[in-house]
């Protein structure tokens, strides 16, 4: 049964770590599988197409490390590594793929629930000189949630890293048009972006806003929004017809935003840069707030 956190404004249910999503790319703890606003969907997910949904991504879920799992370099083929918030997976080849289907030996999963928050903790095994353990809470306010993260380095080795919030959003489940406008608190450098891709040129990219010019029928893709430079992390979707806008703010600065979407969803992503020393810990957090516009 998925755990639901529950006030007058918002509902948020989330999946146990061993149910339903089984698949080697998002963490596990806290798998936010759908957010509502006033009985208003907010979440969407990532493929309409699927056949196992329980592979592919939804809601708000997470990731670490989507270039590289902890630990794959060194691991001799056959060799287990880790995946942050998953557990072990098991190594086939030489080059490491977020959406390769890869062996799991699940991490050691404890969860606490309460009426307004629920903390999933996630306890590794030490593989080639690497453990942590990874602590996720998350908290219900009036119009907002807050995802905290704790990371401890119980190893030998420097743990470096990524994390990152895909944010599945798709807001009362309308496509994406020109009803949407995505802001950031940053120019926005087209020049300067890594990687785009927006083959039908339905995405319009003003100076600190995107919209949309019609509804994309393929994937679009934007990397390194903010061009390598130091930004807040934070951006903010209003969807113009249901008069409702949602914000997530992070409490640090990044200097890499990926934009990734469909005809279904738009998912805006603030990378959280990850490096701990052995024996360090370190923490940050992500605040959602949902509000209706005037």
């Amino acid at each position: 049964m998925a755990h639901i956190l529950k006030n007058k404004n918002l509902e948020i249910q989330i999946d146990f770590p061993l149910e339903n999503y089984n698949f080697s790319r998002f963490d596990w703890t806290g798998k936010i599988v759908e957010v509502k606003f006033q009985n208003i969907q907010l979440s969407g997910v990532e493929r309409t197409d699927c056949q196992n949904e329980n592979h592919f991504g939804q809601g708000f879920y997470n990731e670490f490390g989507i270039d590289t799992a902890l630990g794959f370099e060194e691991t001799d083929i056959g060799g287990w590594f880790h995946k942050i918030g998953v557990g072990l997976l098991k190594k086939e080849d030489n080059q490491y793929l977020f959406s390769k289907t890869y062996e799991i030996e699940p991490a050691k999963f404890k969860v606490i629930t309460e009426a307004d928050r629920i903390l999933i903790n996630c306890k590794s095994e030490a593989i080639n000189g690497y453990s942590y353990l990874l602590r996720k809470e998350i908290i219900l306010h009036k119009s907002s949630f807050t995802i905290k993260y704790y990371l401890q380095n119980t190893g030998e080795k420097d743990i470096i890293t990524n994390e990152y919030v895909h944010n599945f959003t798709a807001i009362n489940n309308d496509l994406i048009g020109d009803n949407y406008i995505l802001k950031f608190p940053f120019q926005l450098k087209p020049e300067l972006f890594e990687e785009t891709v927006n083959p039908e040129q339905k995405v319009d990219i003003g100076e600190n806003e995107i919209k949309f010019n019609g509804t994309p029928k393929e994937q679009f893709f934007f990397s390194n929004l903010t061009g390598s430079e130091n930004a807040d992390a934070e951006w903010e979707l209003i969807n113009l017809d249901s008069k409702i806008g949602i914000r997530e703010t992070g409490s640090f600065q990044t200097n890499k935003v990926n934009l990734w979407g469909w005809k279904h969803v738009i998912s805006p992503e603030l990378f959280f840069h990850i490096f701990i020393k052995p024996g360090q810990s370190i923490e940050w957090s992500r605040n959602y707030n949902v509000y209706k516009v005037n």
